[in-house]
């Protein structure tokens, strides 16, 4: 399916808010509602929309800390890579993992009711001899910019 302006804005407009009506989202990207149904329908059934979720303010439920840690493995086998994704997939905390390019191989964001569950979770993670080499932990003391969503319109200009 190749995606034309209106469905890039008909995504940008859904990931910023989806639970707008089918009507307010056609008023937006400047169709009838019906034709935009359709195509919501279509990005749903291509897979561009994987689904809707709320976004909770953590924050307002207590006390929590963020970490963003740098992971080095022993070794870069595929195998290596595999067995740390797949532990480090199970574990709560982690809400973002990303294979990276540079000085250490994951970058691993974490967040925890406090340092001392993060601790013992990376010591968990490490005697667990799935191929931590080395960690380095940055500790989030505030985050002014937090976006939900990805700049599509940009990304993709039709």
């Amino acid at each position: 399916m190749k995606l034309d302006r209106i469905d890039i804005r008909i995504l940008y407009e859904l990931q910023k808010n989806g639970r707008i009506t089918n009507v307010e989202l056609a008023e937006l990207v400047n169709l009838s509602p019906s034709p935009c149904l359709m195509r919501v329908k279509k990005l749903q059934s291509a897979g561009y929309i994987e689904g809707y979720s709320a976004q909770v303010n953590v924050g307002k439920l207590g006390q929590t800390l963020t970490v963003f840690t740098e992971v080095t493995l022993k070794n870069h086998r595929q195998i290596d890579f595999a067995r740390f994704t797949s532990v480090v997939d199970k574990e709560d905390s982690v809400v973002e993992c990303h294979l990276i390019s540079g000085g250490y191989d994951y970058l691993l964001k974490f967040v925890t009711s406090g340092i001392a569950e993060y601790q013992a979770t990376m010591e968990r993670l490490t005697d667990m001899e799935i191929g931590i080499d080395k960690y380095f932990s940055f500790v989030v003391l505030k985050t002014p910019i937090a976006k939900a969503h990805m700049p599509l319109t940009k990304l993709f200009p039709m």
